[in-house]
């Protein structure tokens, strides 16, 4: 892998892919952007969203990792990362809308495996076809890491369930008609199960979020107040619930990672070309001084170094190796570089990094949440340290 800020693929399929999607983004979805005055921290609508979604269905981008049965193109794990690295490099602000990341058939994740016909026919599939959308409702403010330690309960009655809880941090939730929700059985220390839940059902009430510190206002708060869910809703077996919200969590830790080089490619792009054309004493770019010079080439290490090891793990999971301690080694080292290389970005660009309403400035915001959210950096270290431990002496 060579280094670039607008990688190559050679002459195959994913290099024809990765055209036609810069293509669209920096075409059709721009002018989209324009025309419905889209900004970084304004409120989003669902009338916003749905032409993107469709949009993309038709150019075959959403869902687009799916299995051809469902309408995808049953992409490897590698072809998703590059296209997910190039949304993330993208100035788009519905980006997010293009593969499936909100609301659609990425949010919706694993959950298609342990769907029943109904379920599918009426929740999932909709979802595919850019019809319905969906959150994920699993954490609580006292059960983030921790997220055994939730307190929204199930209780079974005759042909149902009724749910009493508050789940915060649903990212999609403002777009979103069910939300797939984890809840302790009633009576229970440590019996979990997943449900798909109506958000107009009584009972349940969809409040805005707290606002993270990139200004998206993607969250919502899941309110369920004795809330009924039909027996048919229940997702997989009672007690599986835990396992169907965790069970591609080695994949989903990995296939955060890009778009999150997307977005540290954007920033050393961005830097880049302050340095070469911001004049300072003598008549002097930035680029001609030494100090600058050195710290772009830290950040360009830095970024091959992220990526590389990323897109290596990346062709292990496609291989069917076990990547569970590599997908904490990129995660943790992602974050980590990432946003050493946006702090140093925001440095090179002076007043002009400090100030609201400027792309580095909003990029900086954005790549900092990185650190916690998936797993705290702590976290990585923790699993990273747990696999070190399991290795053969």
């Amino acid at each position: 892998m060579t280094f670039s800020l607008r990688p190559e693929y050679g002459d195959t399929e994913l290099s024809a892919l990765v055209e036609r999607l810069r293509d669209y983004l920096e075409g059709e979805l721009a002018e989209y952007e324009h025309h419905r005055g889209i900004t970084r921290e304004g409120r989003l609508t669902r009338a916003d969203l749905e032409p993107v979604w469709r949009r993309s269905r038709e150019l075959g981008f959403y869902g687009i990792h799916l299995p051809t049965e469902y309408g995808g193109q049953a992409l490897s794990f590698t072809a998703l990362a590059a296209l997910k690295e190039e949304v993330g490099a993208s100035e788009r602000l519905l980006g997010h809308s293009v593969l499936g990341d909100m609301g659609g058939p990425l949010r919706a994740g694993d959950v298609l495996r342990h769907a029943t016909e109904h379920q599918l026919r009426e929740y999932l599939l909709p979802v595919v076809r850019a019809e319905r959308a969906c959150c994920f409702s699993l954490t609580e403010k006292e059960a983030g890491s921790d997220v055994r330690s939730m307190s929204t309960t199930a209780v079974p009655e005759r042909d149902g369930y009724r749910i009493t809880g508050h789940k915060v941090f649903s990212s999609a939730g403002p777009f979103a008609d069910f939300a797939v929700v984890v809840a302790r059985m009633n009576d229970t220390e440590n019996s979990f199960s997943a449900f798909l839940v109506d958000l107009d059902s009584p009972g349940c009430t969809v409040l805005d979020g707290e606002t993270p510190m990139s200004g998206e206002h993607i969250e919502s708060d899941v309110v369920l107040r004795d809330c009924f869910v039909p027996a048919a809703n229940l997702l997989g077996a009672e007690g599986e619930g835990m396992r169907i919200a965790l069970g591609r969590v080695t994949t989903n830790r990995l296939l955060h990672c890009p778009s999150v080089l997307g977005a540290t490619r954007r920033v050393i792009s961005l830097t880049r070309q302050r340095a070469l054309t911001r004049k300072v004493a003598n008549g002097q770019t930035l680029l001609e001084l030494q100090a600058i010079q050195h710290k772009l080439a830290d950040m360009a290490a830095e970024f091959y170094a992220a990526r590389s090891m990323t897109y290596e793990a990346l062709r292990a999971l496609d291989n069917g190796a076990d990547v569970r301690t590599e997908a904490f080694m990129c995660k943790l080292f992602v974050a980590e570089s990432a946003f050493r290389i946006a702090d140093e970005a925001v440095q090179i660009h002076g007043k002009e990094g400090l100030t609201q309403g400027s792309e580095i400035e909003h990029l900086f915001r954005k790549i900092r949440m990185f650190r916690v959210l998936t797993g705290t950096s702590e976290i990585q270290r923790n699993g990273i340290a747990k696999g070190l431990a399991r290795l053969e002496h």
